[in-house]
C-alpha cells in the first residue's frame, strides 16, 4: 500500500493541474479582468518624474482621453513595447502618461536618454504604493482612461502593434464618438 502512495499524490496532482489548464484554454494572459474597468481611476498624489518638487493627481489629467503606461528601467518587455508606446504618443491621439514603477530614478533618467522619452507627463511610484490601488502587480500594464477619469482598458504585458489597432483604437473611436 505505502508504494502506491507516491503514484496516487502524482496522479491527484496531474488532475488538478490538467483541470486548470483546461479552464484555461483559449485564454490569453493578457486578458485579465479588472474591478477598474468603468470605474473612476483611483485617485493618486505622485511626484512628477521631471520636477520631484510638484505633485500630479488625477484631476491634473482629466479633460482628455490618456493612456496610463506602466513601465520601469528593470522591465524588459517594457523595451520590446516602448516603440508601440512612441507611435501612440506620435499619434496625437492621446496623451501618454508614463508611470514609472518602482525605480531608481537615475535608472529611468538613463533608460529614458537610451530609448527616448515619448510620455506627456511621467509619474513616478518609487515605493509602488499608489500601484496596489490601480492594481498594478508588475510591468508593463497599461490603462486607458476616458476624459472624465473612468477607466476603460486595461492591458497586462507588452501593448504591440496588433492590441493597438484590434483594441485601443477602437475603443478610442467609440469613446470620441460618445463624445
Amino acid at each position: 500500500m505505502g508504494r502506491w502512495l507516491p503514484l496516487g499524490l502524482f496522479l491527484a496532482l496531474a488532475v488538478l493541474l490538467g483541470t486548470g489548464v483546461v479552464m484555461n484554454a483559449g485564454k490569453s494572459q493578457t486578458d485579465i479582468d479588472s474591478p477598474l474597468i468603468g470605474q473612476p481611476a483611483p485617485d493618486f498624489a505622485l511626484p512628477d518624474f521631471n520636477d520631484p518638487s510638484t505633485t500630479v493627481r488625477k484631476t491634473d489629467l482629466l479633460g482628455k482621453p490618456y493612456l496610463v503606461n506602466i513601465w520601469a528601467s528593470w522591465c524588459a518587455s517594457c523595451r520590446v513595447e516602448h516603440p508601440v508606446i512612441t507611435d501612440i504618443a506620435n499619434s496625437g491621439r492621446l496623451h501618454v502618461v508614463g508611470y514609472n514603477y518602482k525605480d531608481a530614478p537615475e535608472d529611468a533618467a538613463r533608460w529614458l536618454q537610451q530609448f527616448g522619452n515619448p510620455f506627456h507627463r511621467i509619474i513616478a511610484d518609487v515605493e509602488g504604493a499608489a500601484a496596489i490601488d490601480w492594481g498594478i502587480y508588475g510591468a508593463p500594464e497599461t490603462f486607458l482612461v476616458d476624459a472624465k477619469g473612468i477607466v476603460r482598458w486595461k492591458h497586462v504585458g507588452p501593448v504591440t502593434p496588433d492590441v493597438v489597432e484590434t483594441q485601443l483604437w477602437p475603443l478610442l473611436t467609440t469613446l470620441e464618438s460618445e463624445g
